[in-house]
């Protein structure tokens, strides 16, 4: 990982994501990678992180004082069906997207568990790419899922 950065620890003691490169993030992650999978962009919060790729939505969770143990949750884009994007405001408010997703694998209306997930950035983030990107995936969703 990059070197100690003061803004990257008071953004995530706030709760907030800061932007890291692919590359940066694939040297780290790569390995956990299905194949065909790449990443495309990511977000850390101290030691957690948050990687998107072309398949999913990755959470890192490094746990314990040592963060030797690792959890791994998966959101599929393809069960993505909504999204949220709230800018910041002039005061200390944050940047946040909120994304709906089907929870089970089986897209059935008589079936189906709606979650939500938001996430919060710093104010100084440009979410526009990251809100079109996922906005594309919940319309394409939608469509597959309604036809």
């Amino acid at each position: 990982m990059a070197g100690f950065n003061l803004n990257n620890l008071v953004q995530g003691a706030l709760g907030n994501y800061s932007e890291k490169t692919p590359e940066e993030l694939n040297s780290e992650y790569g390995e956990y990678l299905f194949d065909g999978e790449t990443i495309t962009l990511g977000y850390q919060l101290i030691r957690d992180t948050l990687l998107f790729t072309n398949i999913r939505i990755i959470f890192v969770d490094k746990q314990g004082a040592t963060g030797r143990k690792v959890s791994f949750r998966t959101i599929f884009l393809d069960s993505i069906v909504n999204v949220e994007m709230e800018t910041a405001g002039a005061g200390i408010d944050d940047s946040e997207i909120t994304i709906t997703f089907i929870e089970n694998a089986y897209h059935k209306s008589n079936n189906e568990r709606l979650i939500q997930q938001t996430f919060e950035f710093p104010k100084r983030t440009n979410l526009t790419s990251l809100y079109s990107l996922l906005g594309n995936f919940a319309v394409q969703n939608r469509e597959r899922i309604n036809r």
